[in-house]
């Protein structure tokens, strides 16, 4: 891994400066859509997770005050070189929820000095349910957090005993009581499916207590062995057993029958939001049914009946910035929506990954060094994709979701000689692929095998 300090008067030492020849002439500070902010504190190192996280050692008591110095610098050094006026902030970790809330006062006092968030519509901010607090939740509302995504993940003790979970299934709708008491009424819960030893029926269980609870969002992952996490070494060491494809594929598809008859677009491939009203083309609906192939995986407002609209960008504004977003009306989440459709981000916090006009990076994932380095923090993992590996990741993306990639942006993206044509007619042959009429998207059997699927076309 090779890290590299940038200079003072730039954000990083390999993204381009404005008016460069590297940023194609473009005038003015580079337009960030979104912020990402890290907060890499945890209670517990869950066994699954493989995200940059620590848990505080009870001899540092001083370092989440040292880290919001170092997050709060980093903040208004890149306001002053990039002007950041993001549309979105998601703050994750970690457990940003486990940050002390007086500490949060200062870190949002400074984003609102700074006018960070004059422009922003949806700030979210994860959430475990053991950490959430009346006075954490009124601290964050009055600062200007309009969006909490708890991650509740199962209902199920023993499930969460796998997990290496430690919150009580009885806090989620606690927490959620919490979150609605300081006006915040667009929520997302997490779970996760496929647990060694879950049943259907225990998947059902979970799904109806996550229901119960009205969110406006919900994400459903399939467990994922990463490599390098007590889970994984607790498999290869025979302790645990993944559960079979094949009933991965049914917990799948009836998590997606559940949830569309309980009023929620599927938006993409583990991402359900509260339907709203509205025009557009909603991709494949999620009353069709899935049948007859494996699944695994990578996945990877204000009113309490919020809506969003997202409307498709110009010809112009697409080839600037990725695959247009699809019109419709749901609570989808925009700050992932931003991700998918390959905009602009900042990732700020120690392991926070970074994209600015096609050129990727991130902070080096070492609380001290990120402290010590602010607010220039050291940097890793350089990146500017060649222009086939490019379009090869925002067709990665754009098929993630449900509506797929619209034949404007293939046609005016992907070359009349590029093998890839010839790859999505043979995917189309297979059933995999489906054009409708504006649109390129996954069928509802290619939905089950999406990393396959789009790996062909990478």
């Amino acid at each position: 891994m090779q890290e590299c300090n940038p200079p003072t008067d730039a954000i990083q030492a390999q993204i381009p400066a404005p008016g460069s020849p590297e940023r194609q002439g473009a005038a003015g500070p580079a337009p960030i859509h979104s912020l990402y902010l890290h907060v890499p504190f945890c209670f517990h190192k869950c066994h699954y997770c493989d995200f940059y996280s620590l848990v505080e050692p009870k001899d540092k008591p001083d370092r989440q005050e040292q880290f919001t110095e170092a997050l709060t610098a980093e903040i208004n050094h890149l306001a002053d070189q990039y002007a950041p006026k993001p549309s979105t902030i998601f703050v994750g970790g970690g457990t940003p929820t486990l940050l002390r809330t007086d500490l949060w006062a200062k870190l949002l006092d400074a984003m609102n000095a700074r006018d960070i968030l004059d422009d922003v519509t949806e700030f979210t901010v994860e959430a475990n349910p053991e950490t959430v607090t009346p006075e954490l939740m009124r601290c964050l509302a009055e600062g200007g957090v309009n969006r909490v995504s708890l991650g509740a993940q199962s209902f199920n003790v023993e499930q969460l005993k796998t997990l290496e979970r430690w919150h009580d299934p009885e806090t989620v709708p606690k927490a959620v009581e919490m979150v609605r008491d300081a006006d915040i009424s667009n929520f997302n819960l997490d779970l996760i499916f496929a647990i060694p030893g879950q049943t259907l029926e225990q998947l059902d269980q979970d799904l109806d207590a996550v229901l119960a609870l009205n969110p406006t969002h919900l994400s459903c992952y399939s467990l994922i062995f990463e490599p390098n996490t007590p889970l994984t070494q607790k498999m290869k060491m025979g302790r645990i057993s993944p559960v079979g494809e094949d009933l991965e594929k049914q917990m799948y598809a009836h998590i997606i029958e559940r949830l569309n008859d309980e009023g929620f677009e599927h938006y993409e491939v583990s991402n359900w939001a509260r339907r709203g009203t509205g025009s557009g083309d909603q991709g494949p609906g999620i009353e069709e049914r899935v049948s007859g192939v494996g699944y695994r995986d990578s996945g990877t407002p204000r009113d309490r009946e919020t809506v969003t609209t997202y409307k498709a960008r110009s010809a112009e504004g697409a080839s600037s910035s990725g695959p247009a977003p699809p019109e419709t009306r749901s609570a989808r989440c925009l700050h992932n929506m931003a991700y998918w459709t390959n905009r602009n981000w900042l990732g700020l916090g120690p392991a926070a990954a970074s994209h600015i006009d096609g050129r990727r990076w991130k902070n080096l994932p070492h609380l001290g060094k990120y402290i010590q380095g602010a607010p220039t923090p050291p940097t890793t993992d350089h990146e500017q994709l060649p222009p086939r590996q490019h379009i090869g990741e925002q067709i990665m993306l754009g098929l993630r979701l449900r509506e797929g990639l619209t034949h404007i942006w293939i046609s005016q993206h992907i070359p009349q000689d590029d093998p890839r044509h010839e790859t999505i007619n043979e995917l189309i042959d297979i059933h995999m692929l489906e054009r409708t009429n504006t649109h390129l998207r996954l069928t509802p059997q290619g939905l089950f095998l999406a990393d396959s699927v789009i790996a062909k076309l990478l």
